[in-house]
């Protein structure tokens, strides 16, 4: 892209934002993009690496993988994809919508089968940033303000679940949910803690997470751009995760606190309570939630200028898409009659009155 329309290459954001790609040369650079970013983001089926990476990782990578790094991937294909090259975007919206659809039902099916408490909660990292690509490819001021805002949310929403993983792990050594069971006896914070974060993750109402799912269904479902039928066949699909969610984090939080307590693990561990310093932690994650949750202006006025602008700058692009067609479509037309005509010239007369 620097190098494209020859002279002096320039990698500055602010020039490349104001070349003129063609829309070959568009489409071209946004498919490598998109494999790029999605992985990085992930992507079904770009995603393998991440339960992997997560089943491996110690507690604070947890954090700074599921906060900062997953959504670098759907900040990338906000800055590059579609703010640079609009016209490929047009076109590519749609399939980042079933990506995004199919993401959320995928890995939320996933989830159900995990027996690793950290894949388990990888898996759900992986369907919660299926919405972000639904507010990707919206073509709403709204559906995009809300995948910005599901990247943040999730951030934080994400980085206090795999605190607790961590806190868990190191009282029960053990990460199988099969072996847990009936620890909430012993650990009552631990579990309050668990269920606050867990009701975050599946978007209760005045929760960070709701607000953000809200908005990029609302701004999709309101976006004129595609058609009826297809906005209500995704919402449809993508409203199967929001029930698939609490069922699998409701779940997890029943095979880990309540039922028969364990007790080889009970025997054989050190089940202490959370402790102040562990508290304090989840405090800080929980406080900017629930504010965010209750007052989401606090995030979006910080960046609602610039979404408009990129939205703005997307439909532009999709007005001379469709401006374009129908000018081919006139042509077209024109030459169907302007052959007619001549035909109906060059033919006999008396087949030509008959």
């Amino acid at each position: 892209m620097a190098f494209f329309g020859g002279g002096q290459p320039n990698f500055e954001y602010s020039v490349l934002a104001q070349k003129s790609f063609g829309v070959g040369f568009q489409l071209f650079c946004y498919a490598g993009l998109l494999i790029a970013f999605g992985v990085k983001l992930p992507i079904v089926p770009l995603h393998t690496w991440l339960p992997d990476a997560h089943g491996e990782a110690t507690a604070p990578v947890h954090m700074l993988l599921a906060g900062i790094l997953l959504k670098m991937g759907g900040y990338a294909l906000l800055r590059f994809n579609a703010q640079l090259l609009p016209e490929a975007h047009a076109q590519f919206a749609p399939l980042l919508i079933i990506l995004g659809v199919v993401n959320i039902i995928y890995a939320a099916l996933t989830s159900f089968a995990q027996r690793n408490l950290k894949r388990k909660i990888a898996y759900s990292s992986i369907s919660h940033m299926g919405f972000v690509l639904i507010g990707i490819g919206s073509f709403s001021s709204l559906g995009t303000s809300g995948a910005m805002l599901q990247m943040v949310s999730h951030g934080l929403i994400g980085a206090s679940l795999f605190f607790l993983v961590g806190a868990t792990y190191d009282r029960t050594h053990t990460l199988q949910l099969d072996e847990m069971g009936g620890v909430g006896q012993k650990m009552r914070i631990m579990f309050a803690l668990w269920t606050v974060c867990a009701l975050a993750s599946l978007a209760l109402p005045g929760m960070s997470g709701f607000v953000s799912e809200l908005m990029v269904f609302a701004g999709f479902v309101t976006d004129e751009v595609f058609t009826l039928p297809f906005r209500i066949v995704m919402a449809s699909l993508a409203a199967i995760g929001v029930i698939l969610t609490p069922i699998y984090l409701l779940s997890m939080l029943r095979e880990i606190f309540f039922g028969k307590e364990n007790t080889n693990l009970v025997n054989h561990t050190n089940l202490v309570d959370a402790e102040p310093r562990e508290v304090y932690i989840i405090s800080c994650l929980l406080v900017p939630i629930i504010g965010i949750g209750l007052y989401p202006k606090l995030v979006t006025d910080t960046y609602s200028s610039s979404i408009e602008a990129l939205v703005s700058r997307d439909l532009g692009a999709m007005e001379r898409l469709v401006s374009k067609e129908q000018s081919a479509v006139k042509n077209v037309n024109s030459i169907d009659n302007i052959l007619k005509d001549k035909l109906m010239l060059t033919l006999p007369k008396e087949i030509n009155l008959s």
